[in-house]
């Protein structure tokens, strides 16, 4: 068998090292590549969002200040919310949440109702496990999860009505006020919720809705988008 030089084996690491070396280098190109992406994607939502939001026509009905302050953190999420991701996360408790960045339609309403002192992690998580066949079984759970549970739609209603903040459903936009939380039974189904603001929508006044149903926290004329199911006041 023939015996291969000192030389050559180190010629051929020394062209290995360099390719190896090309190719981190090009690894991480891409990785900043992507991320400069998605900050240049995320500015690009952020400013006609802002701009949105700095012309929105505001008419409070209520001085009372946790109405304020969900409506304020609502509004706020339009600015800082551009993706819907559903994805299970490991979450702090209390308080826990995952990046202002993303997020689901029902992480609206626990980050609004958290700038007004309520953790609905929490509060859920709390009544769940005193209460745990009270709540859906809809996703093979066999206990109370505070990862997850205050980003599901049906059991933030669930807790809702457990705490008699229920209102009846109507087909009257002029019956839903400033604070309220909907929910809806969108067209495929699936379950959706969103907060009623203190915004008008041009000409017809009705209140706008901040939602996230697929790009991030929007604020929109949507309230009567859909079938609602859920109607909620938890202030006056």
């Amino acid at each position: 068998m023939e015996l291969i030089p000192n030389s050559r084996i180190g010629v051929r690491r020394l062209l290995l090292t360099a390719i190896l070396v090309l190719v981190v280098i090009r690894l991480i190109s891409v990785v900043a590549c992507n991320a400069r992406d998605r900050e240049a994607v995320a500015s690009s939502k952020a400013a006609p969002q802002a701009a949105a939001v700095e012309t929105l026509t505001r008419r409070p009905v209520s001085d009372t200040p946790q109405i304020k302050r969900i409506v304020d953190s609502a509004i706020e999420q339009t600015r800082l919310t551009f993706e819907y991701d559903p994805s299970y996360a490991k979450l702090d408790y209390p308080n826990g949440d995952v990046p202002i960045q993303r997020g689901v339609c029902a992480d609206v309403i626990v980050r609004a109702f958290r700038n007004a002192g309520i953790d609905l992690q929490k509060e859920v998580h709390q009544d769940m496990t005193r209460n745990f066949s009270s709540y859906p079984a809809k996703w093979g759970a066999r206990k109370p999860d505070s990862n997850i549970d205050q980003r599901r739609v049906p059991n933030l209603m669930t807790l809702f009505e457990r705490k008699s903040w229920s209102l009846p459903i109507t087909k009257t936009s002029a019956d839903y006020f400033p604070g309220d939380v909907v929910a809806w039974e969108l067209d495929n189904k699936l379950l959706h919720i969103g907060l009623v603001t203190d915004a008008v929508a041009g000409e017809t006044q009705n209140y706008l809705v901040v939602h996230n149903i697929g790009a991030g926290a929007r604020i929109e004329d949507v309230l009567m988008a859909w079938k609602i199911i859920g109607h909620y006041r938890m202030w006056k």
